[in-house]
Order: structure tokens, then sequence, then C-alpha cells
């Protein structure tokens, strides 16, 4: 029996290149060693193992070994409250940094809350509650000094497109916002489709603002917006239009600027505040809301109220709140980590996954109790936070109480603000997210996933934003699906005057070893694939020694290194197999198998005696000289 060790290399040693085998050269059998096993543990210490390494692994406990029991207690308040770790080095540099960034990017949260709002079908006085609580709660969870947090346009589009369907937003308004999150994951090329076409339907929706059209769809389709636009032509204000294209231009502009020259950031940062201003200030000058043009009206000042009494776990919207909370779920958090490690690698610190995950569920939690709806960490917020030079979360903190300022004093300063302003604030914000360069950058790299990214692109555009998705996680799963059942099964070759033994398909030294067929599974082996692997290696026999090269071959070298995990199926496969080659005058050798499918491959061998004197090796090439000089001494 050859050795065998938890190795994770399936290129082998390379470090004493054995010379390549010929014919007329004596080939010493190799010493017979003992199987390495990993360490026996028992089922409860396994189960430890994988929920540590699954939900914890950065191993944030590590620092906790040989401190005292104060000590502990200390480090684990602080990885509860990151606050608690940098806040006694605070100091008023770092302070006046944070608070102008901090009143910067509340200049850019209240006109984006209020307009956010609108877009999910909510009072705007729930956007600007929703940038007060959450940055809170934030600033003493969060590990990110960068992450601006507040309602984004996204999970408010997602939001109201759902709920709007079966819940009036109008009539039931209290119903409307209870909403549930449930914390997911998607992939990079769903999130691009689905987001670039996002962006163009909010960008089709808010013509409603710029146009003046009082009687709109409430689809998100390309078709039923377009046919709502041009079938009530007569609704159309030229007002509107004039100051809906005016302050459009003047965004879209201030946006220009600040892209090409970063340190001006905040001038397209106080354009929508500045915007909002402005148009009030014509509003009320000229009375304009009697020429067609729509204002807000009054909007209720005083702070978050409770709303913890609204919360409901069943009813007859269960399901919906629940889809709608999956998925604005999945979309808040996977924007709001991916927006904090961007900033966190320019600056060269560290953002904890989990720590991110804890701060904006429960910011979304405390938030769902004070008349908040869904936020998460912005981008354009958190661009803005970084360029005006924050140093730490206590930027969060000095927005929120600008915004508190704001809903105690200043709402009465809003009642002449137009919406056809709103409207144009979210179009500048949402352009940002249709991202070609990365739709190209998709294209060349894996044409499957450019596929799911125009299903989710099309699928949004054309049928509805959850349908849309829907469609784009269902072509993900079923791509998950076809590498589970389907593993790849490659042929190795020995590359000459080496040990390493590589895809004969990539590359183009590698040849054949007289009297062996060489195979490696890159996948776990499972009840899910193990018929698909039967099929392919018989396939491959065949083909070896029936088709066109006929070659005469003993041995099959099955090389386990990729296979990460194996099940019960999985085990009887490689059993059937090695009795299968036996009837068939073959031998099945088994090559390197890690971990858990050595342990298991054993386990099954003291039963039922399947494994050989020169059945399992460490490494191909050990394989090959010793059962190469196994075949020399045969007659």
């Amino acid at each position: 029996m050859g050795a065998i060790a938890d190795q994770t290399s399936s290129s082998n040693d390379t470090t004493q290149p054995p010379p390549p085998l010929d014919s007329s050269m004596e080939v010493l059998p190799m010493d017979v060693h003992k199987v390495a096993l990993p360490p026996s543990q028992t089922s409860l210490q396994k189960l430890k193992v994988r929920f540590k390494e699954t939900f914890f692994p950065d191993d944030p406990f590590r620092h906790f070994k040989g401190r005292s029991s104060a000590t502990k207690w200390l480090l684990a308040v602080q990885y509860i409250f990151p606050i608690l770790q940098w806040a006694p080095n605070y100091n008023l540099s770092l302070f006046k940094s944070d608070v102008v960034s901090g009143l910067t990017i509340a200049s850019l949260a209240i006109p984006q809350g209020i307009s956010y709002a609108k877009l999910a079908s909510l009072p705007p006085i729930i956007g600007l509650y929703s940038s007060f609580v959450p940055p809170l709660v934030y600033a003493l969870l969060g590990s990110s000094r960068d992450l601006a947090v507040g309602p984004v346009s996204i999970a408010s589009l997602i939001m109201g497109s759902m709920l709007r369907q079966e819940v009036s937003p109008t009539k039931e308004p209290g119903l409307f916002l209870q909403l549930g999150f449930i914390i997911d994951f998607l992939s990079k090329a769903t999130l691009i489709g689905f987001m670039a076409g996002a962006a163009i339907i909010v960008s089709l929706q808010q013509l409603k603002s710029l146009l003046g059209i009082t009687h709109f769809t409430t689809q998100m389709g390309l078709v039923p917006v377009l046919s709502s636009i041009f079938h009530k032509t007569d609704e159309w204000s030229w007002q509107t239009i004039l100051m809906g294209v005016s302050f459009l231009l003047f965004l879209l502009l201030t946006r220009h600027v600040s892209m090409r020259r970063p340190k001006l950031f905040w001038i397209s940062a106080g354009a929508p505040l500045a915007s909002v201003i402005l148009s009030t200030l014509l509003v009320f000058a000229f009375k304009a809301e009697n020429h067609g043009i729509s204002v807000i009206g009054k909007l209720q000042g005083g702070l978050n109220r409770p709303s913890m009494n609204m919360l409901h776990f069943h009813g007859t919207h269960l399901a919906l709140v629940m889809k709608t909370g999956l998925i604005t779920g999945i979309i808040s958090l996977t924007e709001g980590i991916a927006v904090g490690r961007t900033f966190a690698s320019l600056k060269d610190y560290q953002v904890d996954g989990n720590k991110e995950m804890m701060a904006i569920g429960f910011m979304n939690i405390i938030g769902s109790c004070t008349s908040c709806y869904v936020t998460t960490g912005a981008f354009s917020r958190s661009a803005v936070n970084n360029n005006a030079g924050c140093k730490t979360a206590v930027s969060n903190i000095v927005m929120a109480v600008t915004v508190m300022v704001t809903l105690l004093f200043l709402m009465p300063l809003f009642l002449y603000t137009p919406n056809v302003v709103l409207g144009a604030i979210i179009i500048t914000a949402v352009i940002g997210l249709i991202d070609i360069p990365a739709a190209y950058h998709i294209w060349k790299m894996d044409k499957m996933d450019f596929l799911i990214c125009i299903c989710a692109f099309m699928g949004v555009i054309f049928i509805s934003v959850q349908e849309g998705l829907a469609i784009a996680v269902g072509i993900s799963v079923f791509k998950i699906l076809m590498q589970v059942t389907r593993p790849k099964i490659v042929i190795l070759g020995n590359i000459a005057d080496t040990d390493i033994y590589r895809n004969l398909h990539h590359y183009k030294d590698a040849k054949r070893m007289p009297g062996f067929l060489i195979l490696a599974v890159e996948a776990p082996i499972n009840f899910a694939n193990v018929t698909y692997l039967n099929e392919r290696i018989s396939r491959y026999i065949e083909d070896e020694k029936m088709g066109e090269k006929q070659l005469d071959f003993n041995y099959v070298i099955l090389d386990l290194s990729a296979v990460s995990a194996v099940d019960t199926s999985g085990i009887s496969f490689l059993m059937d197999l090695k009795k299968t080659l036996a009837k068939r005058g073959l031998e099945l050798v088994y090559v390197n198998p890690v971990g858990d499918v050595a342990e298991k491959l054993q386990r099954a061998n003291e039963i039922h005696s399947f494994l050989g004197v020169d059945s399992l090796y460490l490494t191909i090439g050990e394989a090959v000289l010793s059962l190469s000089s196994m075949m020399k001494e045969q007659p």
C-alpha cells in the first residue's frame, strides 16, 4: 500500500523529479508505508469545527487564549461593539474631519431619503426617519469607517414594485410598511444585470414626475411604462418638463465634473440639496403649484414614531412580506458589505463580514420598530463620505444628528418642494448602476455568467423587477446544479522529465503513460453525480481501449486530490467501481484522497476489505513508479 497524506496539491511533489520511464531502465519498487490518516475526531468535535469554519472563518476568538476573564469579557464586548476599539483613542483632529464629512453626506442624505421613500411608494417622512436611527445603530456595530448608511434606490424600487401589487400605499400605508428581512447572496453577474435593468426602469418611472403625468401605471415592465407615457400626452405639463430637464441637466453636469475631477466631489454631493432649496424657492416665489407643478406638501415634523405595534407575523400578506424581505435583504446585505470592503481596501484596513451582517441586520430590525424601512450602506453616500475625509463611523452620527435637526425644526421648508426635482435626483443617482465595463468583463471571462447577466437585465426590463431577478437566480441555481451533477473528469498525462501530471487537453507536452489510464475528478463525489461519474469513466475506458487509439493498459489511476468531500453514495461508487473494473481485468488505484475522503475510505475498507496492498498512493508519480516495477516483474 502506497503512502497517503492529507495533501491539497494535485500536481504532486516536483522537488525530486524522477527520470522518465523507459523499457531499458530498471525501476526499483517503492517502499511500502502505512496510511497516514487525519487524527480521529468525535462527531461533536467535527460539528464544532464545521460550525466554526462556516460562521467564524477568521476565528475571532483566537485572541482569547491565555487571557484573564476580565480581558476576555472586554474583548467580547469590543467584538460586538467595534466602536469601543477605537473610541478610547478618538481625538479632536479626527472629530473635525468626521464633522465635515458628516455634514457633507447629510446634505446628500436628506434629499435622497425623501426621493427614495417616494420611489418605495412610502410617505417622504419615512425616508428621513430611515436616515436617522439606522446610522446611529451602525456607528455602534459596524466595522467600516467609510460606510454611510441610509435608504438606497434598488431596495426602495424592489419594495415599492413588489408590495404595491397587492397593497395600496395610499389606502393602507401602515400595512405597506411591514417588512421582514432574510439574508442571502446573489452572484455578481446577476447583480450587474439586475441593477442595470432596474436603473433603466427606475429612470423611466421618474418620467411621471418629469412630464407631470397624474395617472401612471403601477407596473414595472418597459412596455407598460412606455405605453403609460405616450398614452397620457394630454397630461404632460410644459412647466414641469422645463423645470425637470433643467435640474436634471444641472445634476448630471455636477456628477460629470466630480467624476472627472475627484477633488471636486463636493459639487455633486451638494447638488441635490442645492436643487431642492432652489426649486422650492422658485415654486414659492412664482406660485408654481398653481400652474401644474406638483409639490410634496406638508410633512409632519418630529422624531421617529414607534412602530412595533405594526409588526405582524400572520395574515394574508405574510407570504408577500417574506418574499419581499428575502429579496431586499439579499440586495441590502450584498451591497452594504461590497461597498464597505471597497473603501476598506482603499485605506488598507479590514471589514469583518460577520460584524457587517450583524450591524446591517440589527439596524434594520431596530429600524422596523421605529418607522424606518430597509437601509444599507449606499455607494454614492459612502463615496462622498470617503472623499470628504471621514476618519471613523462618527460621520454617521453627525449625519444622523443633522437629520434629527431637520426632522425637529426644518420640515415646514419642504412644503413647496416640487416632486419633479426628486425625480431628477433619483435618475441621477441610479445612472451609476449601469456598469457596461463590468458586463463586458463578464462576457470575456464566462459566457454562462454573461447569459445570467443578460437574463436578469431583460427580465427586469420586459417583465418585472422580481420576475427578472427570479429568472436570473433560477439560471444561476441551474448552473450550480449542473456543476454538482455533472462534475468534470479529465485525462492526465506526464510532462516529460518531471513528476507533474496535467490535463492532456490543456498541456501539449503532457503524454500518456504506457499501461495506465490516469483520470482526475475535480468535484465532490455524492449521490447526485455518482451515476454520471460511473457512465463517464466507463466511456473513457471504452474510448481508450476500443476507440481509434486502442491503447493497452492494466491500471486505472483515479486522482482524488480535488475531491473535497464524499458521502456514503460516493464511497459505495468507489467500491463498486473497483469491483467492476476488476471483472474486466483492470486494477483501480486511488491517489491522494484528502482529509475526510481518506478517512471514509479507510473506514469502508475496515468493513468491506476492498482495498488491496497497492490501491492507495500519495502521488500519481509514486503510483506509476511502483506499479510499473510490478509489471516488469511479472512474466
